[in-house]
């Protein structure tokens, strides 16, 4: 194996600046939505991505790739949201496998609540405290950085398995 390009000082410090700071506004803006309204940052991206979608709904495989979470950890999400009745799955019928999420009027409801304070929290901690140029390079890198990763991941073990494929081990 050859020697890596290792990161210079700036990279370094662009690098940790990153991961501390991803880490740090994501476990703020989670908390504020579970102090305040009871849901976390994983049960909100749901309501959201099901709010973008015709009738509310998406097939189960889908919402686990928009919302990055693995099917098993979005699997026992919804469960616990369907409990709260927020969430209702069914069966699709041309399609023997295949599984819906549909988003409840009391999801709904419960979205229509939440949004604004978790905005509020979104340009606190992110949106005000950047200039326009800097959100819009900031879209920018983590376009391309997305796009990076949704194509890297067709491979075996960090792809999430299309509906009707085998399970990936591991995955």
């Amino acid at each position: 194996m050859s020697e890596p390009r290792w990161l210079s000082t700036l990279d370094q410090k662009a690098w940790r600046s990153y991961l501390t700071g991803s880490q740090l506004l994501t476990v703020q803006l989670d908390k504020e939505l579970r102090e305040n309204h009871g849901i976390g940052m994983p049960e909100y991206e749901i309501l959201v991505r099901l709010s973008e979608h015709e009738n509310r709904t998406m097939r189960m495989a889908l919402l686990a790739t928009d919302t990055t979470m693995s099917r098993s950890r979005l699997t026992h999400s919804v469960a616990r949201m369907e409990k709260r009745g927020l969430l209702e799955r069914f069966s699709i019928p041309e399609d023997g496998r295949g599984v819906n999420c549909q988003m409840t009027e009391a999801g709904w409801e419960l979205l229509v609540a939440v949004a604004p304070s978790h905005v509020v929290g979104v340009r606190e901690h992110l949106v005000d405290l950047l200039d326009p140029e800097e959100m819009e390079t900031l879209g920018r890198v983590f376009g391309k950085v997305t796009a990076h990763m949704r194509e890297i991941g067709k491979g075996p073990v960090d792809r999430i398995p299309s509906e009707g494929e085998p399970p990936v081990p591991g995955g």
